[in-house]
């Protein structure tokens, strides 16, 4: 089978050098980009079921720029006046300079790490008296709390938004020979828009065991996977795959 486009449920990368423009280049393939998921804020109706008031808190724990913009955006929805004295720790320094965009910045109330909780051990220890509200997003993955449990904080979990599908039914599946899904709700997305999906001779890949696992109980065949001791990436998975097609030929 020849490969000449492939569909990526993703946003498209802002970098041109990105691994995706050396499969481009190198086999001369076209890679469509199109999301099947995306997040949205939830309602403030919705967040009030969840009977938590954000003004008990006076620290936040913030995993990425769009948890910022929901924690501020239901806080003024809800007519929270956030204190000057609320502590922020964040999971890197991008997320910790975008808050400049609600509060100024101060090094001795904002903290970041390396992309790792544990790299805010020391200022988690310093603060073990804080009550900390860690906004997420449904579903979330478990990993990112269980990061937190070990150090022993006093937190409360609170929905904010929620991954829900996108309307993909303007997309033609049949157009490609290889689709790419990163998500269980990607997969489920593929279900929803296309109830009556059948796989036929379209390659499906895979990223995460996770999504692996709920792409083959839905009765697809997975044929590029990763990570894999082979392929620890999803590109180099992919690269294979085209290489293996090439040798077939």
């Amino acid at each position: 089978m020849k490969i000449q486009k492939i569909l990526i449920s993703q946003p498209q990368p802002q970098n041109d050098k990105s691994p995706y423009a050396e499969l481009i280049n190198k086999y001369n393939v076209k890679i469509d980009f199109k999301p099947f998921i995306h997040v949205e804020p939830i309602s403030p109706r919705e967040f009030r079921q969840q009977h938590v008031n954000i003004a008990d808190f006076n620290a936040v724990i913030l995993t990425s720029k769009m948890h910022v913009d929901n924690f501020f955006k239901m806080s003024e929805e809800m007519r929270v006046v956030i204190p000057e004295t609320m502590k922020y720790f964040c999971i890197n320094e991008a997320t910790a300079f975008y808050l400049q965009k609600y509060v100024v910045f101060r090094k001795r109330k904002i903290f970041y790490g390396n992309n790792n909780f544990d790299d805010l051990k020391d200022y988690f220890l310093k603060n073990k008296d804080a009550n900390y509200i860690v906004p997420i997003t449904e579903p979330h993955k478990a990993s990112t709390l269980d990061a937190l449990t070990k150090f022993n904080l006093n937190y409360t979990t609170a929905v904010f938004s929620r991954t829900v599908s996108s309307n993909m039914k303007d997309v033609n599946l049949n157009d490609y020979q290889i689709i790419v899904f990163f998500t269980p709700a990607g997969i489920n997305s593929l279900f929803e828009n296309f109830p009556d999906f059948k796989q036929n001779e379209i390659v499906i890949g895979t990223s995460g065991i996770v999504t692996a696992q709920i792409a083959r109980e839905k009765g697809l065949e997975v044929l590029i996977e990763s990570p894999t001791k082979e392929f620890p990436s999803i590109t180099a998975a992919i690269d294979a795959y085209i290489k293996k097609c090439l040798k077939q030929k």
